[in-house]
């Protein structure tokens, strides 16, 4: 029998009011792996006002007490019976291979360490007034309330964990949504927290048909209760987000889309940048917002890096990463899916583009590695994300033209270069748009201590940092004895 994901709402595990549930099916085989409790407005609701009666509590827990519950959730994460169970699911509900359920796996244990070590950096600040001789100012950082979190199905431990993690460690309760593709893999965080000594109410846990989310997602957004929302996802549903949000005056964390750039200067080394753009073009079959999507190469170079990323990407197989150690990357998340990455491929060919590695063909939602070379501006696998494993070399003649190129999209996330010119490598960074840029590296990175960072536009804004999940206020101690106008003079 599939397992069956319930909601948690104040400590409890609980089935919807209304006793509806979803089908959960595997990208591959299109297999029912699991079901999920699909809440109400009611349910929504309770997990709401759970939420708020915990932050009364947990708003004024110690540092220390965050910090210790943060260290044991990280060292049962890392522990066998985590491991098997994070495996198991990333693998039935997302087709996502042992390696990709492993990265998630390090990325959360990481983030959680790393957050607990910055539970200290929640501090304020004492001066004097600069109008008042005598008086004080005291400015705080306060958690907010109750933060509304939704995260994706793509790397469904990783981006939950920071979903909830950062809210938490700053001392607000949290309402997680999970993806409909991934409530168990994403419930695991919650039982994670639950073992580690979270108390109850503090994070709840609620997942939604695909039919009825965009309604109670607008509910939850609108509770007088719910402070700020963090979402990641994509560009279209981010902007419904942020226009929900905005009909409240409440503020977002969005991290959206990406259609992360790699420059490669003719003194790269070539062997190096090609290993970097296959994991961060192929890794998941390229379902990563930070995906290397295009690869910007100077002219005299380009011809060998093209050659060597050709052969690293045809050792690559996709296909069922359950039952066959061979293949490398799963299904897309669903047929759709692969169906509009052809299309915006047989579209950059139509206008001049040349489809170097790839046969043009699906499976279902199987796709194998594509290369495309000549990719332009205009052309729609330039401009949007692609979210498959596709990459896309356009050629340059020179710095200035390799930057503008890799600036001409409406994304921002992360971008990469390669050089062996270490100063080189610094000024285009500094030109390049992009919220990480990485030197020699792949575009899939960043560091947890800051935060991805979109710097607008497709790619969203704010981070997930404690600026973002505290508000600043202010207390002004003013001196006895001050003189005021019109009872004093």
């Amino acid at each position: 029998m599939a397992p069956f994901t319930s909601l948690y709402i104040d400590g409890d595990t609980v089935q919807a009011s209304n006793g509806e549930s979803f089908e959960v099916r595997n990208p591959y085989s299109g297999q029912v792996v699991g079901t999920a409790a699909s809440a109400s407005n009611v349910d929504c609701k309770a997990a709401i006002e759970a939420a708020g009666r915990a932050f009364k509590n947990w708003e004024h827990s110690s540092p220390n007490t965050r910090r210790d519950i943060f260290l044991k959730a990280a060292d049962l994460l890392a522990s066998d019976k985590y491991k098997s169970k994070i495996t198991e699911a990333i693998k039935e509900e997302t087709a996502g291979s042992d390696h990709w359920g492993a990265f998630n796996r390090t990325m959360a244990i990481n983030f959680l360490r790393t957050q607990a070590g910055l539970v200290d950096h929640l501090k304020g600040e004492i001066f004097p007034s600069g109008f008042v001789p005598g008086a004080q100012v005291i400015s705080q950082r306060r958690a907010m309330g109750v933060i509304f979190s939704i995260a994706p199905w793509n790397a469904p431990v990783a981006l939950t964990m920071r979903a909830v993690a950062v809210p938490l460690l700053c001392g607000n309760t949290v309402v997680l949504k999970s993806s409909e593709y991934s409530p168990r893999s994403q419930a695991l965080v919650v039982e994670l927290f639950q073992e580690a000594g979270l108390p109850a109410g503090v994070l709840n846990f609620i997942s939604i048909s695909r039919e009825n989310a965009p309604a109670l997602t607008a509910e939850i957004i609108a509770h007088p209760l719910v402070r700020n929302i963090n979402f990641t996802g994509s560009d279209r549903v981010g902007r419904i987000i942020a226009i929900e949000a905005a009909k409240h005056l409440k503020p977002c964390v969005l991290e959206l889309g990406g259609k992360s750039p790699t420059i490669v200067l003719d003194d790269a080394n070539v062997a190096e940048a090609a290993k970097a753009i296959t994991f961060g073009a192929m890794v998941h079959s390229g379902q990563v917002c930070m995906s290397t999507e295009r690869v910007i190469v100077q002219r005299g170079i380009s011809e060998k890096l093209i050659a060597a990323v050709r052969v690293l990407c045809e050792d690559l197989k996709s296909g069922d990463v359950s039952n066959d150690s061979s293949v490398k990357l799963g299904a897309l998340f669903a047929e759709s899916s692969a169906e509009g990455v052809l299309k915006m491929i047989q579209e950059a060919q139509a206008d001049g583009a040349e489809v170097v590695l790839g046969d043009l063909k699906r499976e279902g939602a199987v796709l194998q590695p594509h290369l495309v070379k000549g990719l332009k501006p205009g052309m729609r696998l330039w401009a949007r994300e692609s979210f498959g494993p596709v990459t896309a070399f356009a050629i340059a003649d020179s710095v200035d033209e390799a930057v503008k190129l890799a600036n001409s999209s409406d994304y921002s996330l992360s971008a990469s270069l390669w050089t062996s010119d270490v100063y080189t490598g610094q000024a285009i960074a500094s030109q390049v748009r992009a919220g990480c840029a990485n030197i020699n590296g792949p575009t899939i990175h960043t560091e947890p201590t800051d935060g991805l960072l979109g710097l607008g536009g497709s790619s969203g804004y704010g981070r997930f940092h404690f600026e973002n999940f505290t508000d600043k206020r202010v207390i002004v101690m003013h001196p006895l004895g001050r003189k005021y106008p019109l009872v004093d003079f």
